[in-house]
């Protein structure tokens, strides 16, 4: 039948429907007409059908609609996370499963489906005590930890879970053992620092240097430490960059260490000389000392250092052992020279073990005997030729075992265990101790600005008290050199003074609320009139 269409390709009315491919062709000159082969709907919704375009289809051929796309995109990317951050297996399907019922089987193709998975994983792995930290999932998924911390707290809410406590030795266990830094360090040596990082870490958490931290950059600073301790060659720069945390928290981290490792020093005869540079030198001696307080008991005298798991014969052998030749550093040789001048020796003897505890004058014995030991050893020899077999000797940190490993502190423990245990410092939080210290600074500038108003209002009072108050002024600017300034009064005295003026408390200034202070006091004082 001649069609009213015109063939595209000669022209003429004779287009015919194929009755193969329903196409429509021309039988003049056998050409396909494209773009023809659309029919309508006929008859409402039991017409028929076109031949390619039918609902519900992305387009001429496509095999999947829209929502089996985009599960399939978003079980893509799961599978993805999931063998970047290393899960595998049941985990693997726990994740997947916990995303599906979050969603309800809709997935998503969204910015925030990636921080949701990221969720999700993070979740399983706590729950099962496996440690798997958020800033490593958040350098994975390629967003902002806080997003993600914000996204975990929904997923535990909604699936009404709680999390078990977070594990900071398990995560230095993990950090040591997947670092590429420590690839090279021997299984012995590893598992050496693996039980003097946990000794450490329990450590910190008695001296509440984990309270409301962040643990990865308390992890970096131990490892380092360690390392530094078994003369392993690591770079914080490196070990924080490989375990995704901030450089600039990591050192302000180990400084805590080291300072906190210098208070127990204190503690130890010789340890007026140990500072933070050097005490990384001396942390055998107050490992060592830690490590025997842990062991004691409190209340109770102990009969014999055995309690501890020590053999006294033994550590005074190796201290005092003649054989071993020491190694003699360019930087102890004037130091240690100081130790030799002895006021008070205690008479201790070995064999009476009823009597002998585990004090700072044993500790002055053992560490004096040894340093007489050396003297005579270093006045025999001379030249260079001896200097030469002198600096080929052991090194004290490698020849002295100084390391027993058996203390309760080496292994994981509850925090009330934790806490119970003596290691010679009992430490308050950082943030307890600056809170301290700016109280102290405000009840100073307090007298000083009572000093100050006492000295306008009644000048004739204030002929003694300038000298105080010069003091006081240089009290509050905490000047170390003793010396007689003056000192610029900035906006705090003003705030000060001015509440002072209103009759406000002392206590209440101390707090150091100020904006709240002078929204009750100062500003709303015509109104309360």
């Amino acid at each position: 039948m001649e069609s009213s269409r015109p063939c595209k390709y000669c022209r003429e009315r004779t287009i015919v429907p194929d009755e193969v491919t329903g196409n429509l062709v021309c039988e003049s000159c056998g050409g396909v007409q494209e773009y023809e082969n659309y029919q309508a709907h006929v008859g409402g919704i039991t017409g028929p059908a076109g031949t390619y375009v039918r609902t519900g289809t992305a387009g001429s051929g496509s095999v999947y609609n829209y929502k089996e796309t985009k599960i399939y995109e978003a079980k893509k990317l799961i599978e993805d996370f999931m063998f970047r951050l290393g899960i595998s297996g049941p985990k693997s399907n726990e994740v997947k499963v916990l995303v599906e019922t979050i969603t309800e089987g809709e997935y998503g193709t969204g910015n925030w489906f990636p921080i949701l998975v990221g969720a999700c994983a993070y979740v399983v792995m706590r729950k099962d005590n496996k440690t798997l930290p958020l800033v490593e999932i958040s350098a994975v998924i390629g967003r902002e930890i806080y997003e993600l911390g914000r996204m975990v707290d929904r997923v535990v809410s909604f699936v009404d879970l709680k999390l078990p406590e977070f594990d900071i030795v398990n995560s230095f266990e993990r950090a040591i053992r997947t670092c590429p830094s420590f690839s090279d360090v021997s299984e012995d040596k590893t598992g050496r620092m693996v039980k003097q990082g946990i000794f450490l870490m329990n450590c910190l958490v008695k001296w509440f240097l984990t309270t409301g931290r962040r643990p990865m950059p308390v992890v970096v600073a131990v490892l380092v430490f360690v390392a530094e301790l078994n003369q392993v060659e690591v770079n914080i720069e490196v070990v924080a960059k490989e375990l995704h945390v901030a450089v600039v928290t990591c050192r302000l981290r180990y400084k805590e260490l080291l300072e906190r490792l210098v208070r127990v020093a204190k503690l130890l005869p010789w340890g007026k000389d140990i500072t933070v540079k050097n005490v990384v030198k001396n942390a055998p001696f107050v490992i060592q000392y830690m490590e025997l307080k842990s062991m004691s008991k409190r209340g109770e005298k102990r009969k014999a250092l055995e309690d501890g798991g020590f053999d006294l014969d033994e550590l005074v052998g190796d201290c005092l052992s003649n054989e071993t030749g020491y190694r003699i550093d360019s930087y102890g040789t004037k130091i240690d020279s100081q130790y030799f001048e002895l006021e008070h020796s205690p008479q201790l003897s070995v064999d009476d073990m009823e009597k002998f505890k585990i004090s700072h004058e044993c500790l002055y014995l053992i560490y004096s005997k040894f340093l007489n030991e050396f003297s005579n050893a270093k006045s025999t020899i001379d030249g260079k030729d001896n200097r030469r077999k002198r600096s080929r000797g052991y090194d004290f940190l490698e020849c002295t075992e100084w390391w027993k490993g058996k203390s309760e502190l080496s292994k994981k423990l509850f925090l009330k265990q934790i806490l119970e245990k003596d290691v010679g410092l009992n430490a308050t939080p950082p943030s307890f101790d600056r809170g301290c210290l700016a109280y102290q600074r405000r009840r100073e500038k307090i007298k000083a600005a009572k000093l100050r108003i006492e000295k306008v209002m009644c000048p004739s009072n204030a002929g003694c008290d300038g000298l105080e108050l010069d003091h006081l002024e240089s009290t509050c600017a905490g000047k170390k050199k003793q010396r007689k300034m003056q000192v610029e009064i900035d906006w705090e005295d003003f705030i000060i003074e001015a509440l002072l003026l209103h009759q406000v408390k002392e206590e209440e200034i101390q707090k150091g609320h100020y904006n709240a202070l002078l929204d009750l006091y100062v500003f709303d004082s015509g109104s309360c009139e």
